[in-house]
């Protein structure tokens, strides 16, 4: 038989030992296609290498059936924490379900999953919403208004409509604003909201002064149908500091994309997840607290700050690194500092 040295039996027996430790945090992505997510998942990939925990993953391609199998080959791979970016806020109980039944943490991304087990980790999407709505309301406080939601099936869809009509309420009641047109996004596709739009430009003969949109991919989508129409420049919002709304911004197509720092937030889930796994109790990890839902769940959550991003102050997103100053710029003439 042959001998193992002694040197190389301590290596052996260290390397066991840390593959014994490691931890295996699964993150299962709603759509992966989507440009934010992949900054998410940089900052939470970084989260868990800091940590020593392996990072793996599955893209649902904005399937909730196809979630829940990701879900289930997710822990049978090993993983000890779940991140869900849900595609369907009550589709994906079950999953929430099967990850409870085998001790496993569950952290909601960014979008609530309606279950007390999950860790609720975002930004606070009604103070987004009112955001939104307070940019759009500042450069057009009158005339008549278009509201595009986000998907039917995600919570953050009303929780930003919330925020925005806080903002709009008192206008609408005095008659300076009215609202003329308003559908959910499918999907949250911008091409579903570029259809939206143009079915609410055609029964309202055009006669729109501004569109309230619940976040860049759909503001996409209204500044195309907007484009098409030869409307372009008419108040329209978004949120995530997507690079082509940073630039819309800058060229003056899109009023505001309130930042939430996707790096933050992944960085955030990452750790959480680590230290669960490690054994911190959910009540006790940094920055959570309770919140509860309208539906009336009480969850431990994290909410991070929200930044409105205008022409006035684009310089942020560039002092940051979120964007460079030539793919803010591309295509300005005489904008906004820093494109002046």
């Amino acid at each position: 038989m042959k001998k193992v040295s002694v040197f190389a039996a301590a290596i052996l027996g260290a390397t066991m030992a840390t593959s014994a430790l490691a931890q295996t945090v699964g993150v299962s992505w709603s759509n992966f296609q989507e440009e934010r997510w992949k900054t998410d998942e940089a900052a939470i990939v970084a989260a868990l290498e800091a940590a020593g925990a392996t990072y793996i993953s599955a893209d649902a391609q904005s399937s909730a059936a196809k979630q829940l199998s990701d879900i289930e080959s997710l822990i049978a791979q090993g993983a000890e924490a779940l991140i869900v970016l849900a595609q369907d806020t009550q589709a994906i109980i079950p999953a929430v379900q099967a990850a409870a039944d085998e001790g496993i943490p569950v952290i909601a991304y960014d979008r609530l999953i309606e279950d007390a087990r999950a860790l609720y980790i975002t930004f606070d999407n009604v103070e987004v919403g009112r955001m939104q709505a307070r940019a759009v309301f500042e450069a057009q406080p009158t005339g008549n208004y278009v509201m595009i939601k986000g998907s039917p099936t995600d919570p953050n869809a009303d929780f930003l409509r919330g925020g925005q009509q806080e903002i709009l309420q008192a206008a609408i009641d005095a008659g300076d604003i009215t609202i003329v047109g308003e559908a959910y996004t499918d999907g949250w596709l911008p091409a579903n909201a570029q259809r939206n739009m143009e079915q609410i430009l055609t029964a309202n003969d055009n006669n729109v002064d501004a569109v309230v949109a619940s976040n860049d991919g759909t503001a996409g989508g209204v500044v195309a149908a907007l484009t098409a129409q030869g409307m372009e420049g008419i108040p329209v919002s978004g949120q995530d500091g997507d690079h082509a709304a940073l630039n819309r911004v800058a060229k003056g197509t899109q009023t505001v994309s309130v930042w939430k720092d996707a790096r933050d937030l992944g960085r955030a889930a990452g750790e959480a997840a680590a230290a669960m796994v490690a054994g911190t109790a959910m009540t006790d990890l940094d920055g959570v607290g309770e919140w509860t839902s309208p539906a009336g769940t009480t969850m431990n959550s994290i909410f991070l700050a929200p930044v409105p991003i205008t022409q006035d102050n684009l310089s942020v997103v560039v002092d940051s690194g979120w964007i460079s100053q030539e793919a803010l710029c591309q295509g300005v003439e005489n904008g906004p500092a820093p494109c002046n």
